[in-house]
């Protein structure tokens, strides 16, 4: 059997201990969506814990399983160049399955648009990574994950050993 090389992606990573709630990261994504200081059209949410004595910035994970993707009955959500799933906004229909779908409440819908909307990586270059001035945000290359394929591995093992009887 070959071995493949491992292949890596490049991922927002967010370490909640260094938030310190300053909400940068949500002004410089607003200003990255829309061209405006606007919190609530920001895509990274920033949330105060224990009374407002820690703070954890959440966004899109971008996970493999992308339900948001599947959910959507006209094929509005494709991946892009930096490798986040995109709403085109031109086929979006306004339907917000997408916003149901998703299991961690990162997609979110413009009451002015009537479009959902998320994280973009702002084409490869995170807006709220740069901004964060504690590091609570990086954007860094990390290896793929290959979540299917040692289950496909036994199962096609399986297979030949059952053919084999």
């Amino acid at each position: 059997m070959t071995t493949l090389a491992p292949q890596t992606t490049r991922v927002l990573k967010i370490i909640p201990e260094r938030c310190t709630g300053c909400l940068r990261c949500e002004l410089a994504c607003s200003y990255m969506q829309t061209g405006e200081y606007r919190p609530a059209k920001s895509v990274i949410r920033v949330s105060p814990f224990e009374g407002h004595t820690s703070y954890a910035p959440y966004t899109c994970t971008q996970c493999a399983e992308g339900w948001c993707m599947t959910a959507c009955p006209v094929g509005a959500i494709t991946i892009n160049a930096a490798g986040a799933k995109d709403v085109v906004d031109d086929t979006c229909v306004g339907c917000k399955l997408c916003t149901i779908a998703c299991p961690y409440g990162t997609m979110f819908y413009d009451t002015d648009t009537r479009k959902a909307f998320k994280c973009n990586l702002c084409g490869g270059a995170p807006a709220c990574a740069e901004a964060c001035p504690t590091a609570a945000i990086l954007y860094e290359e990390t290896p793929t994950q290959d979540w299917l394929g040692d289950f496909a591995r036994e199962r096609f093992e399986h297979a030949l050993a059952l053919a084999a009887r």
